[in-house]
């Protein structure tokens, strides 16, 4: 086997469990991430820290930037756009950017080629970038949520 078989099996079983674990009738699929998602702040935090560790592992195996760059923005979309009420949790089951990402990084270790200084520096800064904008949105979230309950005012 590839010595990131195991990886890859990691990355599969995650993105399948957020996307896709359950069956709904006429054949589609839902995960965890839009149902642990309706947790307001919260349940996006866990979901989207836990889309991010696909990228983690897209950047230790030294997939180039422009590739980790797709995968960050299919975790800023579906963060972002998860926070709109119904609009979010219909978007979040939609889109799956955990099978998405999954899928580029599979692509990635049929055809490697060896990163780049740059590459691993960019890979760094998305890695903080999207941790920083998950943390900030469920933040926002919760403080709406309070406010909006007149919790703490």
């Amino acid at each position: 086997p590839s010595p990131h078989a195991t990886t890859l099996k990691r990355v599969r079983r995650l993105s399948h469990l957020l996307d896709n674990a359950i069956p709904l009738p006429g054949g589609y699929r839902i995960g965890l991430d839009p149902i642990i998602g309706l947790l307001p702040g919260g349940g996006d935090l866990v979901t989207g820290l836990m889309s991010v560790y696909i990228v983690v592992e897209g950047v230790r195996l030294g997939m180039p930037a422009s590739t980790l760059g797709r995968m960050g923005t299919n975790i800023l979309l579906e963060v972002i756009l998860g926070t709109i009420p119904l609009f979010g949790d219909l978007f979040d089951v939609a889109w799956k950017a955990n099978v998405k990402n999954a899928a580029l990084l599979e692509r990635h270790l049929g055809s490697p080629r060896p990163p780049s200084l740059v590459d691993r520096l960019l890979g760094g800064l998305i890695i903080a970038a999207l941790v920083a904008l998950v943390v900030g949105v469920s933040v926002l979230i919760i403080e709406l949520v309070r406010w909006v309950l007149g919790w703490g005012v």
